[in-house]
């Protein structure tokens, strides 16, 4: 092993903001109970967040990001794991108070690491990574509220996002009708590969106005956007269905009404993929591997990256210009 390698390094002060390739060592990385070799990481919205110098996601500086990491176990001070070890380690405080996978090497608290499945390779575990764990959580809620393929239609919005790509696939493999809502006409093509049945547009689901109740069109949705759409997903949702919510990146309030929850029971599911238990994150890990894990995973990722090219691409999720996943070959 080097006495130095390489990470993304992000530092402020209070002249200038700075993204950059560094030579760092062992010494530099926060204290764990296990180094990992890391082999992939992949770029999640906080990552881009971390990129710029307003983004609230970084606590302290100098830092390395990545909320996302798979890779072998050089040395471990916990009996679970052992040199040799493929792992996979995503949420928590990794990225965001704890440095994090942009880095040839990690040290990382045992209570965050994932055994890496037997049935999922190392990069396969990045093309899915915290937006793939997302939407597995977000089916596994669904489905422990009743959902079935039997029940009807399933919409997803943002669908070409992480989180939405991800589960366009794992619905259509599970035998589910997915409704996948974009606002990008040129993507049709590709949610059709990944499994949906219809494509729709925003202003679909939300036309500019919210009705207190609206008439019913879907079983179950999964939601990453949050605002506006969520409260129109809300109004429209079958009797007794449910919506899976996990993100915000169309604002926080959301201006529903109790209608939707006291006249049709509609169950509004709030996904944390963050301090998500472990004995349910290894459950769904394993999932992933097996009757979740979508035939196309390593084709729905737009391209693999190098930690070199990390600071030319972490801008592009924030714009709204990355389509499924983007891996880190570390």
């Amino acid at each position: 092993m080097r006495e130095r390698f390489k990470a993304l390094i992000v530092d402020k002060t209070e002249s200038e903001f700075l993204v950059d390739i560094k030579n760092i060592s062992l010494n530099d990385l926060p204290h764990g109970e296990v180094l990992i070799k890391v082999s992939y990481s992949s770029i999640n919205y906080k990552d881009g967040l971390a990129s710029i110098p307003n983004g609230k996601i970084v606590k302290s500086y100098p830092f390395i990001p990545g909320i996302d990491l798979a890779g072998v176990v050089v040395s471990s001070q916990d009996p679970r794991f052992h040199e040799g070890d493929e792992v996979i380690a995503t949420s928590y405080e990794i990225g965001v108070s704890h440095y994090g996978g942009y880095s040839e090497y990690a040290r990382i608290p045992a209570d965050w690491i994932v055994p890496l499945p037997e049935n999922l390779t190392l990069k396969e575990a990045m093309a899915l990574g915290t937006a793939g764990f997302t939407a597995a959580l977000s089916i596994q809620r669904l489905e422990d509220n009743g959902l079935s393929p039997d029940k009807g239609k399933v919409l997803v919005t943002g669908a070409t996002g992480g989180v939405g790509s991800l589960a366009v696939s794992m619905l259509s493999k599970r035998g589910y009708h997915v409704v996948a809502s974009t606002g990008k006409a040129s993507e049709h093509d590709y949610l059709h590969k990944l499994g949906a049945k219809d494509i729709i547009s925003r202003e679909d689901v939300y036309s500019g106005k919210i009705r207190p109740l609206d008439k019913q069109q879907w079983a179950g949705a999964i939601d990453p956007v949050g605002g506006d759409t969520l409260a129109s997903i809300l109004s429209k949702i079958d009797y007794n269905g449910s919506v899976a919510v996990s993100g915000l990146t169309g604002g926080t309030d959301v201006p529903t009404t109790v209608f939707p929850f006291i006249l049709r029971g509609i169950n509004l599911l709030g996904i944390d993929s963050v301090y998500c238990p472990m004995e349910l994150r290894k459950e769904l890990w394993n999932r992933m591997a097996t009757d979740l894990k979508p035939g196309n995973i390593l084709d729905s990722i737009q391209k693999e990256i190098t930690l070199e090219e990390l600071p030319e691409n972490l801008p592009a999720i924030l714009k709204g210009q990355a389509r499924g996943r983007i891996i880190v070959h570390i």
